[in-house]
């Protein structure tokens, strides 16, 4: 096994083996580091989470809540959950959602989701202020090769959503959802823009008249 230790890249991805990615998980330096791992390499992303990345998460999480609320959609939603193919692949998006028959997919007490036992998630989202390149790059690949049926990237500077729809290890670019049928991107990116200028509450007020609306 190699020693990675003392000559970790962190926030890039790195040549690795699944057992010294495994050894570097574990290892309590990287305990609040999220972890990928996707053709031979691994990513151990040490970034620290500011403001305006956890702000977008928040109103990235409020806005699907609320939608699927007014909508009547069942939707589990699993905020930083790690899941693993072993020996393969493994992702720890900011969020992601299992949807409608699927909701109740992973049951409770389980700690890192093994997908050969359950589905990938329906909707993946990572919100990227550091990582965007990366985050529309090579873990797009990761899904699409995973078989997620819905991958967004919230581009934190822009407040914009690039998302897209997985098809046959392959994707195509989306503004509307199709994992929640109804909802418009561009609504998403409004609400973004508005917590800039105002409170969360306000945002899901406004988020509310559109999804009661339309």
């Amino acid at each position: 096994m190699v020693e990675l230790k003392a000559k970790l890249v962190t926030d890039a991805w790195v040549p690795a083996t699944w057992e010294d990615y495994l050894q570097t998980i574990a290892d309590p330096t990287y305990e609040k580091a999220k972890g990928y791992y996707y053709q031979e390499h691994m990513r151990i992303e040490m970034a620290t989470v500011g403001r305006d990345h956890a702000d977008d998460h928040t109103v990235i999480i409020l806005a699907v809540g609320l939608f699927a609320i007014v909508k009547g959609v069942p939707l589990r939603g699993l905020d930083n959950c790690s899941f693993r193919k072993a020996g393969v692949q493994e992702f720890q998006p900011d969020v992601s959602y299992y949807a409608g028959e699927r909701a109740q997919s992973v049951p409770p007490g389980t700690n890192v989701v093994n997908l050969d036992l359950y589905p990938v998630p329906d909707l993946v989202i990572e919100v990227s202020k550091t990582t965007l390149l990366d985050d529309r790059g090579n873990k797009r690949t990761l899904y699409e090769e995973l078989g997620v049926s819905e991958y967004w990237v919230v581009d934190v500077e822009k407040a914009e959503i690039s998302a897209f729809q997985m098809i046959d290890r392959g994707s195509k670019r989306i503004d509307q959802s199709q994992v929640l049928p109804g909802l418009e991107l561009s609504v998403l990116e409004t609400a973004l823009r508005q917590s800039r200028e105002t409170d969360q509450s306000q945002v899901g007020a406004w988020l509310l008249t559109q999804f009661q609306n339309h």
